[in-house]
């Protein structure tokens, strides 16, 4: 399995253990990883699931498709390397990718 880490603004790394094809965002709220909602279940529609994503695994990732793109410009804090993190299926590949929580989602 995946391990993913999540880093809130305070600095604690949450480490959650994913499934191979679900999306990051049902993988932080399964473990209950604060900052992370999931409003809308997964559906791109709330930003709720915001994350900062650093430059090797933000390139690895893909580009965005517009409506990811669209939700940034609503998200608290968009950077560069955001992300919904709904919007990323769990592969093999992202095993130790690091998730950076925006503080102003806390």
């Amino acid at each position: 399995m995946p391990q993913l880490h999540f880093l809130t603004p305070d600095g604690v790394t949450h480490t959650v253990e994913a499934t191979v094809g679900q999306s990051v965002m049902a993988a932080a709220t399964a473990a209950q990883v604060p900052g992370i909602v999931g409003e809308c279940g997964g559906c791109c529609s709330c930003a709720t699931c915001h994350v900062y994503i650093d430059a090797p695994w933000f390139e690895a990732l893909g580009p965005l498709d517009e409506m990811e793109t669209l939700m940034l410009e609503g998200a608290v804090e968009p950077l560069a390397h955001s992300r919904l993190c709904c919007q990323i299926e769990v592969t093999e590949d992202l095993d130790g990718m690091m998730l950076r929580i925006p503080a102003g989602q806390l």
